[in-house]
């Protein structure tokens, strides 16, 4: 995409804007070979933009994604093991995007993905407590499972933050529960619930802070908007 040239070479951190149209008027930029002009714009992908004589080096864009991770797939870039990754899911994105958190091969739903490594450990980082939201369905003695799953400070004797758990259906030997915690410790709501007596046969992220999984289909991706990711910078 074109931008005006000292747009491009103030975003590269060399210097401001100011600065670099007085470079330009000096001479010292170049655009396909010939002399740049103040107010002109390029397109850094498809010209040749020369700052002294050495390539203009642009910053990778921002990216900042959203997917819905099906069941079956690890959230690493690539696997020893050769099971399917998320990154083979986001290969079309454009940029080389990084998981921000986890979920388990056998769970899905709402994975954030992201280049910003600033802006992911801001997310990861324990003190901002963000919540994680999950629908689990469980079998086993599901009589009181939401009031038990709430009460536990512990599991496997690692110490956790309560969740928040309610019920959103009950049947006789299964029940569909939300789940809301903020700590992601490894397999941790499959934890709780074993240590509880339940077995886990579906765990689906459906919302982070205030973002929701929404409708988007399984294995898909989409971008987030300036909104949805100034929403968490701003928790």
């Amino acid at each position: 995409m074109e931008q005006r040239l000292q747009k491009l070479i103030a975003a590269s951190g060399l210097c401001s804007r100011r600065t670099a149209e007085a470079w330009i008027e000096a001479g010292r930029v170049t655009v396909n070979g010939a002399a740049a002009s103040v107010g002109q714009s390029a397109d850094p992908d498809a010209d040749e933009i020369l700052v002294d004589g050495k390539p203009l080096a642009v910053p990778e864009q921002k990216r900042y994604l959203m997917l819905n991770k099906p069941r079956g797939y690890v959230c690493t870039m690539s696997d020893e093991q050769g099971r399917p990754t998320v990154a083979e899911l986001v290969a079309d994105c454009g940029a080389r995007v990084v998981p921000v958190g986890r979920l388990d091969l056998d769970s899905e739903g709402l994975l954030l993905l992201t280049n910003d490594g600033a802006w992911l450990q801001r997310i990861l980082h324990p003190r901002y407590e963000i919540d994680k939201t999950y629908r689990v369905t469980v079998a086993g003695d599901v009589r009181g499972a939401a009031v038990r799953l709430a009460a536990l400070t512990a599991v496997d004797g690692e110490p956790i933050r309560p969740a928040r758990v309610s019920t959103l259906r009950e049947g006789k030997e299964t029940a569909e529960l939300e789940m809301i915690i903020h700590e992601g410790k490894n397999r941790q709501i499959r934890r709780m619930c074993a240590a509880v007596g339940l077995h886990v046969k579906r765990l689906r992220r459906v919302a982070e802070h205030h973002l929701p999984l929404g409708g988007l289909p399984s294995g898909k991706w989409r971008d987030l908007t300036v909104e949805e990711v100034r929403e968490f910078d701003e928790r």
